[in-house]
């Protein structure tokens, strides 16, 4: 599979720019979320159970420690990125943001940091407090999750935010110059797996410097698994995300960096679609159908 080969992806544009692999390291800040803890909300994003992509029992350990534990398990690479991805990661006093990700771009073979945040939860000062690691050369990416462009569709995954909120976020923070990467989700309730072009093109005509893609995941624990216990939920197929990832990938600029085009969880947390349990299925097939079809950009004229 040469995905590459299709599709700007970010090991390759990282590779292109420091000369080496960079690896990211994914870490837990101990934050919470304020579509949990009464703020905008109880219980979350219908779709949300963090168990299911990160490692709950890592946030008992400090910063230093996990990047320790987390650079051994990654042996193609001796620089990382610091990855900031469980919860609401810029959900804190900035004070204690400046402790925590100072923690990590102190180690020396950290080039730089990638953080997971909601749209509503970044105000200037953590915006400044990015864009001033970035003028000292850190690599800053801010990875905000959207999942949808679509209003109705953020209603109804209890999302707590609208459009026009993450479209105040990329505003702010591409005027500091920092990158932001959007998260999407394909399959969502209420949604065909290709009203997600639809959110991509917003998405691109708002601006953006990066894309993370993934499958709806229903995982153990989240209002989702819920409603597909019951019978209520139906998911996309393989061959509609492929369909779907193709399309988008298609329609999306060459200089956009795509972050993922697939993703996984683990089983028995992983309810449905089975097919997520190995994210090398839909790369394959959406790496395939590029090389038919035409790559990242080619349906823009």
């Amino acid at each position: 599979m040469q995905l590459n080969q299709h599709v700007h992806m970010l090991g390759d544009d990282l590779k292109s720019r420091y000369g080496e692999r960079i690896h990211k390291l994914t870490l837990h800040g101990a934050f919470t979320c304020p579509n949990r803890d009464g703020t905008l909300g109880r219980g979350g994003c219908t779709f949300c159970n963090v168990a299911s992509f990160a490692d709950e029992q890592a946030q008992v350990l400090s910063i230093r420690d996990q990047l320790r534990a987390r650079a051994g398990e990654a042996n193609r690479a001796k620089r990382y990125l610091a990855y900031f991805q469980a919860y609401t990661s810029t959900y804190a006093e900035v004070s204690f943001l400046r402790q925590m990700y100072e923690e990590a771009l102190q180690a020396a073979d950290i080039v730089g940091l990638c953080v997971g945040t909601r749209p509503d939860c970044v105000p200037d000062a953590v915006l400044d407090l990015l864009a001033g690691y970035q003028q000292q050369g850190f690599e800053i990416w801010l990875e905000l999750g959207l999942q949808s462009a679509n209003d109705a569709t953020l209603k109804r995954i209890n999302r707590g935010h609208d459009y026009r909120a993450y479209e105040n976020a990329v505003i702010r923070a591409r005027a500091r110059q920092l990158k932001v990467c959007t998260h999407l989700i394909v399959g969502l309730p209420g949604e065909v797996a290709m009203d997600s072009l639809t959110t991509l093109q917003q998405v691109i005509r708002t601006g953006t410097d990066g894309i993370k893609l993934h499958p709806l995941h229903v995982v153990e624990g989240s209002i989702l698994g819920k409603a597909w216990h019951a019978g209520r939920l139906e998911v996309p197929t393989l061959e509609e995300y492929v369909e779907a990832a193709v399309v988008m990938i298609r329609h999306t600029p060459a200089e956009v960096v795509y972050h993922r085009v697939s993703a996984s969880a683990r089983k028995p947390t992983l309810l449905a679609p089975e097919w997520c349990e190995n994210r090398w299925s839909a790369m394959v097939a959406i790496g395939e159908a590029l090389a038919v079809s035409g790559g990242q950009g080619s349906a823009l004229g």
